[in-house]
């Protein structure tokens, strides 16, 4: 059996914007004095002319983006996803959000598995703040394949985009010759009328490590993976309601706000069906190894598997 091959969805981000940025010649990278983390050196290296650090003002920078879209540019501004959705939050509702200008948010080094960098830089929170942005688009992807996707669909994309990447390195499971992501639209990874197991981001993969392990008990799981949170794809959510009568939502950020509650806002309105919520509850993280953090915090396969099975009685 061939080696997992795993890679952190900032560093695709950044190899992404490198990449795309002979085919767009109005893309513009701005970062708030963390470019070797958030990994948009590289584009620095590669264009410098077309890169613009603001230093530790990441409320001004954007500002300065802002201004970048209203010429016709499209700027990305980069910082870690705390001060990206939480200390620029004002910034980004009144000056892109209402006049709904076309700046592309890449929000880095997000969630529990910032690790030792601890609770104030754990940002379990950034995909409620940006839900409550009218017009704002919430990307959260799965992989490598799917990041770098993702980023070349935000640009095509007309209107402000919020893109959330990872610290941690993540399994790649898509085939990059086969896979093809469309903005909003969810991917049924798995088929199983038994539970339906709804992930986003590095919870993809835990799930369909779930989904193995479940099937030794008999337990068919369908895997869904939501990598756009908004605009949410209903379709898929409530086909998988009416199958499976069961839901596990699984998140690496708060259930208050983010992917649980988006699902639940889908089937109390159309198809009420019992969803339970894995996530980081009504807590703040605190410094440790990411690994170690995510089994603690229970996002992690084992405890997906225990939840489908009290769920399901067995």
């Amino acid at each position: 059996m061939s080696e997992v091959v795993k890679k952190a969805t900032r560093e695709s981000y950044g190899e992404a914007l490198a990449e795309l940025a002979e085919k767009y010649e109005n893309l513009y990278v701005f970062d708030a004095d963390l470019a070797a983390a958030t990994k948009t050196g590289i584009f620095k290296k590669k264009y410098p002319e077309r890169f613009f650090d603001c230093g530790i003002a990441e409320a001004n920078m954007m500002g300065v983006a802002a201004g970048m879209a209203a010429t016709g540019k499209i700027p990305f501004a980069s910082t870690f996803a705390m001060f990206a959705a939480g200390r620029a939050y004002e910034i980004v509702r009144n000056t892109i959000g209402y006049p709904h200008l076309n700046v592309k948010i890449g929000a880095t080094h997000a969630g529990i598995s910032v690790g030792e960098d601890g609770a104030t830089h754990q940002c379990n929170e950034d995909i409620a703040l940006m839900r409550t942005i009218p017009g704002m688009t919430i990307i959260n992807p799965a992989d490598d394949v799917e990041a770098k996707a993702a980023v070349e669909a935000a640009i095509l994309h007309e209107g402000p985009v919020y893109m959330r990447f990872g610290r941690l390195a993540a399994p790649i499971f898509n085939d990059k010759e086969t896979y093809k992501f469309e903005l909003g639209k969810g991917i049924k990874l798995t088929d199983g009328d038994d539970i339906a197991i709804i992930a986003t981001g590095l919870m993809v993969s835990e799930a369909l490590t779930a989904t193995e392990e479940l099937k030794k008990d008999g337990i068919n799981a369908r895997v869904i993976n939501i990598h756009t949170i908004k605009p949410i794809d209903k379709d898929i959510i409530l086909e998988a309601a009416k199958d499976t009568g069961l839901i596990i939502t699984v998140e690496e950020h708060s259930v208050i706000g983010g992917l649980g509650s988006a699902v639940c806002d889908v089937v109390s309105e159309s198809l009420p069906t019992r969803v339970i919520k894995i996530g980081v509850n009504d807590e703040f993280g605190h410094s440790g190894p990411a690994v170690d953090l995510l089994k603690e915090f229970g996002l992690s396969y084992d405890n997906i598997v225990k939840t489908a099975k009290e769920a399901l009685g067995k």
